[in-house]
């Protein structure tokens, strides 16, 4: 399947390169999420007439996302959980917390953005996460997961 990316998809192009991929990739997930258009004759001419205005919308996406990096850079983030007394917590601390959490303490992040390669975290103490915030930027977030008080 021929296509053209309407913005930069990981591991695959840019804005504006003509990929071939698997029919079901781009039909299932390229085209539906528009980050992607058929190439024929009359979809490149549109696409290069819009070229500008994509790139300069990927260039303020990228800018934003580096913002935000540049806020998380010396942020710490505090979880509290039930836990043990070997520090095993009672459950885990997956993405959906971690983003919760860093919402709550001021800094937006999306579930989708938090990456953990090892999965949930299931322990007391200091552990390191993946915030994926663009496709050209990641930052690490230093999470201190301490035990909650029994009272």
């Amino acid at each position: 399947m021929d296509l053209i990316l309407l913005q930069k998809v990981a591991n695959l192009g840019n804005i504006g390169d003509r990929v071939n991929v698997k029919s079901g990739y781009g039909r299932n997930f390229l085209l539906p999420q528009g980050k992607a258009t058929l190439a024929t004759p009359a979809n490149v001419a549109r696409f290069e007439a819009r070229r500008a205005e994509l790139e300069r919308a990927a260039n303020d996406e990228l800018a934003g996302a580096q913002q935000r990096a540049e806020a998380l850079k010396d942020f710490k983030l505090t979880i509290t959980a039930k836990a043990g007394t070997e520090g095993k917590l009672f459950g885990s601390v997956g993405t959906a917390d971690i983003a919760e959490a860093a919402t709550a303490a001021g800094h937006a992040v999306a579930r989708s953005e938090v990456r953990l390669p090892g999965g949930p975290l299931r322990t007391v103490g200091e552990h390191s996460v993946q915030l994926h915030l663009h496709a050209d930027v990641d930052v690490e977030l230093p999470i201190a997961i301490v035990a909650e008080e029994a009272g």
